[in-house]
C-alpha cells in the first residue's frame, strides 16, 4: 500500500501557506504533505528525508513544481542547516511527521516490521549500526532499559533476558527470529489484540534511529530557522514524543504546565517566549482512523514563532539511555 499522510487537512490548516512563503517538510516520506502545501498556495517547499529512497519518490514533485520544490537528503534535526544549504536563511513553516512511512514498514528488506520476515535492519538512513547489531551486542540491562523506556513494555526484563539467552546459541539476523523470541518470553499471544513484539520493535527502531534525539534537535532547529510568524507543526505517534513536543512548546511559550522528566518548571524571570501555542492538541477523527488505522495514535501540536531571540541554552529533552554508538562499538 502507498503511504497515507496523517491529518493532512489539519497540517495544512495549521501551516496556512501563502504565496511567496517557504516551507520545510522535515519528513518527506512519499511527499503527501509537500504536495498539498504546494497545491494550497504559490509557495516553495523543501522536502527533507534521511532515507535515500525518498529522493527517488520526490521525482514527480520535482517534475510538477520545478521552480517551487526542492529535495534535500538529511536529518530533520539539522533542518536549519539544510534550509541554509538550499538558500533559505529563514522559513515560514516547518512540519515534521514522526511516524515511520508505509514505504519502510511494507518493505520486508528494511526490517521495520515483524509482519514480514526480513533482515533485522530498521535503519532509516540505511547506514550505521542496525537493529541486529543492537540486539546481538547490547548488555541485557541496556536492552531491558531501551525496551522499557522507549516501548513502555512492562515485560522488558523478561524479553531482554530471552534475547540474550537466544543469541548465545545463534545471532539474530531476521525480524521473524526476534519476534518469535519475544513471543516466547512473554508466553505467547494469549488473546492479545496486538502482537507481543509490537512495543519492543518500536523501542528498538526508535533507539537505532535516535528518534528522540532527532526530535529534540529538530525543535531547537525550528526555533532558529523560523521567522517571526513562522508556523511549527509536529505530528507524533508515541506518548514520549508527544510529551516532549508538549513540554517544549509549553516552555518556549512561557506556559509550562508543571515539570516533567524532560523539562524543569520555567521560572517567570526566564527568557522571552519564542513561540505562541496555537491551540490544544489535535487528534484524528473517527473517519480518518477507519480509513487509515496507522493514524489512530497520532497527535498534532502547533505553535507560531514570536520575535523573541533564540534561547541561548539548549533544553535537555533526552531520556536516560546511552547513545547508539556507545552500545554498538
Amino acid at each position: 500500500m502507498g503511504h497515507i499522510p496523517v491529518m493532512l487537512d489539519h497540517v495544512v490548516e495549521h501551516l496556512a501557506p501563502k504565496a511567496g512563503e517557504v516551507f520545510l517538510d522535515g519528513t518527506f516520506g512519499g511527499g503527501g504533505y509537500s504536495r498539498r502545501i504546494l497545491e494550497s498556495a504559490k509557495c516553495h517547499v523543501i522536502g527533507v528525508d534521511r532515507d535515500p529512497d525518498a529522493e527517488t519518490r520526490s521525482a514527480p514533485l520535482k517534475s510538477d513544481y520545478p521552480d517551487r520544490f526542492s529535495f534535500a537528503g538529511g536529518r530533520f534535526g539539522e533542518l536549519d542547516e539544510v534550509a541554509r544549504a538550499c538558500g533559505h536563511e529563514q522559513l515560514d513553516g516547518v512540519v515534521v511527521d514522526l511516524g515511520v512511512s508505509s514505504f519502510q514498514l511494507d518493505e520486508a528488506d528494511r526490517g521495520f516490521s515483524f509482519m514480514r520476515d526480513g533482515p533485522l535492519d530498521m535503519r532509516m538512513s540505511q547506514s550505521g549500526p542496525s537493529a541486529a547489531d543492537l540486539v546481538n551486542s547490547a548488555p541485557e540491562a541496556v536492552l531491558a532499559n531501551i525496551i522499557f523506556q522507549l516501548g513502555e513494555e512492562r515485560d522488558s526484563r523478561r524479553i531482554a533476558r530471552r534475547i540474550v539467552e537466544t543469541r548465545k546459541a545463534e545471532a539474530f539476523t531476521t525480524t521473524l527470529q526476534l519476534a518469535e523470541a519475544i513471543e516466547k518470553a512473554v508466553g505467547g499471544r494469549r488473546g492479545k489484540k496486538t502482537h507481543p513484539a509490537t512495543k519492543s520493535f518500536q523501542a528498538l527502531r526508535m533507539f537505532v534511529n535516535e528518534e528522540l534525539v532527532e526530535l529534540a534537535n529538530a525543535l531547537e532547529a525550528a526555533e532558529r530557522a523560523l521567522k517571526p510568524g513562522g508556523r511549527l507543526v509536529v505530528v507524533t505517534f508515541h506518548s514520549l514524543e508527544d510529551r516532549m513536543v508538549k513540554a517544549f512548546m509549553a516552555e518556549r511559550s512561557g506556559k509550562t504546565e508543571g515539570g516533567s522528566r524532560f523539562m524543569p518548571v520555567v521560572q517567570s524571570e526566564g527568557p522571552a517566549a519564542t513561540f505562541e501555542k496555537i491551540r490544544r492538541v489535535t487528534a484524528p477523527d473517527v473517519a480518518e482512523i477507519e480509513a487509515n488505522a496507522r493514524a489512530r495514535s497520532s497527535r498534532l501540536r502547533s505553535a507560531v514563532r514570536t520575535e523573541a531571540p533564540v534561547w541561548d541554552a539548549d533544553t535537555d529533552l533526552s531520556v536516560d539511555l546511552p547513545s547508539l554508538s556507545e552500545v554498538c562499538r
